[in-house]
């Protein structure tokens, strides 16, 4: 996973309340557990006409969000069912933020397993950076050191987040490698165990 320390670049607005885990990566791209290739269904029902054609009004088909690393989107983001693809979806499309009022808890928890970050703001906040994402200037820079969200028009916002979850996506470290940052302590553990308990081999 990487280390998430300060994030800079365009931010796509998606201002639709209640999008679901099957909105964001349908289940027919469910059959797979390699996490590359998986921009191809992200929002994919919105992103593509009913004939297969690229949709030119979604926004991450348009020129200016093609390469957008950050989305803004509405209140209850990643509702719906469990489903790891669906932070998989948007770090492959090169998204690894994702601002909104809240998150459903899942799909919250899920991100910070992945390396994608969520910021929590204010409605009013997320409805100014929503028409800020869609004016000509989209550029937004994420600080996740200092916990802030610094907006096209200079503003700055603060945002909460756990000590824990922060700390693990500045060293760029999922549950597996917090485990092994405490691999001396179960070496350690694991030859005392031999030495005082060798029936259990």
């Amino acid at each position: 996973m990487k280390p998430f320390t300060h994030l800079s670049g365009n931010a796509a607005p998606l201002p639709i309340a209640n999008i679901d885990t099957d909105q964001i990566i349908p289940k027919q791209f469910l059959k797979t557990v390699s996490r590359e290739g998986l921009s191809r269904g992200l929002f994919y029902d919105f992103k593509t006409m009913p004939d297969g054609a690229p949709n030119p009004n979604f926004v991450l088909n348009r020129p200016a969000y093609a390469s957008a690393k950050i989305l803004v989107a509405k209140e209850n983001f990643g509702c719906g069912s469990s489903r790891e693809h669906a932070p998989w979806a948007l770090l492959d499309q090169g998204i690894s933020c994702v601002i909104a009022p809240s998150f459903a808890d899942i799909f919250y928890n899920n991100c910070f397993k992945n390396g994608l970050l969520p910021v929590v703001l204010p409605r009013e906040t997320v409805d100014s950076l929503l028409e800020q994402a869609g004016g000509p200037n989209h550029v937004f820079s994420i600080d996740l050191e200092g916990q802030t969200v610094t907006a096209p028009d200079g503003k700055t916002h603060h945002f909460e987040i756990d000590a824990g979850r922060k700390a693990s996506l500045l060293a760029g470290l999922d549950d597996i490698g917090e485990s092994l940052t405490h691999a001396p302590a179960i070496d350690a553990f694991e030859q005392h165990r031999k030495l005082t308990r060798v029936w259990l081999g």
